[in-house]
């Protein structure tokens, strides 16, 4: 067997389902082949996969928000391969590397004032953990104050912090200290924090599960509480920020000073790991006060050259490709159009977002008929219904979504920035097709509603 890549994926092309069956994830095949989205992916370019029968998929996952910049951008693959052409030293360690400082230079221009400080690590993950070790450590303080519905990560600190059962459910006991409070909710936060016995308060500006949107006055009052009661105000950008929202960071919307910023996802270019802690002066030099507590927290592959240079081409790209216009004006035209569907459609109850961070919600219609199939579905697994929209979305349009979280029925877009005119039409074509089918009953999609109803009734036995 070759093990020249190029070869490797030619001798064993297709096996790739077997292969996960075999030694992966045997689950998460039988999710894809149970949704029909068993496809297999050859090429991949911008907002566009294409699967080995040269079919063509419009992106609007882009893998969790990573390709903001689409997938394998030139730009970026042209810093990758200068890296490794020139043959630079890398993790040496017992040094401090000219890559890794340019890119905190450049990162720290577009954050807030009196960000002056950072911190690198290899995901969105990772930058939670770090968060909550700074926090504690700079403030002496040991509780951290999260939101219901958050996601911040799965790892065992991350995972203390995730306002979803379903993630946390068997792996207690978790982080002590940590205490949940409703989203956009300042009575709450108010209370949690009055003992000021808080560390942080850590908060995605919008929630990705769901996509929630806060009151205008919530994150800018948060973080007056969080002064008033000396807790730091930790903004979690893992996935809102570099862009998505139609703004650098999505807090840019609310005029938002944190003492902490997280960044990751999109930072890598969609090739690299890498994560980041943006901070204020006095929360760095707190947690590495002595030159013996230089090395007290770190990660060994952070700082390496190549994620370096993929961060500082991305921010190269958004910068020159003017990305954050096209995402703030592709989204209003989204959001404007799918406005206009709401009214037309009684499954569709509410469309919200900012940038390419979009969800579509739907809920209970009035028509007694379209009611009753709703409730079988809803009987059978709550949320179920959104798969009656991505999945011949997927099947029948080639377009690529994801629910927005468990048993929830909002579907969730998060598109690469790159997105064109052309794009926007083809993602309107495909969800208005597919909203108007399912109000059909019966009907073809309503057939595949009762097969997910049985599939569903099946797993809870």
């Amino acid at each position: 067997m070759s093990t020249r890549i190029i070869d490797l994926l030619a001798e064993r092309k297709g096996e790739n389902f077997r292969l996960h069956e075999h030694y992966l994830n045997p689950q998460m095949v039988k999710v894809l082949k149970t949704i029909g989205y068993d496809r297999v992916y050859t090429k991949a370019q911008g907002q566009y996969l294409y699967d080995q029968d040269g079919d063509k998929y419009l992106d609007l996952l882009s893998g969790f928000g990573v390709f903001a910049v689409g997938r394998n951008h030139p730009t970026v693959i042209d810093a990758l391969q200068d890296v490794l052409n020139a043959q630079l030293p890398d993790l040496v360690q017992m040094d401090v590397s000219l890559l890794s400082g340019l890119l905190a230079e450049k990162l720290l221009a577009t954050t807030p004032d009196r960000l002056d400080k950072l911190f690198f690590c290899n995901s969105g993950a990772e930058a939670v953990e770090a968060a909550i070790k700074f926090s504690r450590y700079a403030t002496q303080r040991s509780d951290i104050v999260h939101c219901e519905h958050a996601f911040h990560g799965l790892t065992m600190g991350a995972l203390s912090l995730n306002g979803e059962m379903i993630f946390r459910d068997g792996f207690g006991p978790l982080l002590p200290g940590c205490r949940a409070i409703p989203f956009n909710d300042l009575e709450a936060l108010d209370a949690a924090l009055r003992n000021r016995d808080v560390a942080a308060f850590i908060v995605e500006p919008i929630q990705g599960k769901g996509v929630n949107l806060p009151d205008d006055d919530y994150l800018p009052e948060a973080a007056r509480l969080c002064a008033r009661y000396g807790t730091l105000f930790v903004a979690d950008e893992v996935q809102t920020g570099i862009g998505r929202t139609g703004r650098f960071w999505a807090i840019d919307h609310w005029n938002v000073e944190p003492d902490m910023l997280l960044t990751a996802k999109a930072l890598s270019g969609g090739f690299i790991p890498v994560g980041a802690v943006a901070m204020k002066p006095a929360i760095m030099d707190k947690m590495f006060n002595r030159m013996d507590r230089a090395v007290v927290h770190g990660s060994t592959f952070a700082k390496n050259n190549m994620a370096m240079a993929a961060g500082l081409a991305t921010l190269t790209v958004i910068e020159e490709e003017k990305l954050l216009d096209n995402a703030a004006r592709q989204g209003e035209a989204i959001l404007s159009a799918l406005q206009s569907m709401v009214d037309r459609y009684e499954f569709f109850q509410q469309v919200r977002g900012k940038g390419l961070m979009i969800a579509l919600e739907f809920g209970t219609p009035k028509s007694l008929s379209l009611k009753a199939a709703w409730n079988l579905l809803e009987t059978a697994n709550k949320g179920l219904f959104c798969q009656m929209v991505t999945i011949p979305l997927f099947s029948q349009h080639r377009i690529l979504s994801q629910v927005a979280g468990h048993g929830m029925n909002v579907v969730k877009l998060l598109p690469p920035l790159v997105l064109t005119d052309k794009d926007r039409e083809w993602l309107l074509r495909g969800f208005d097709h597919v909203i108007a089918d399912c109000h059909k009953v019966p009907g073809s999609i309503w057939d595949l509603g009762k097969t997910l109803a049985g599939h569903a009734l099946k797993a809870k036995k």
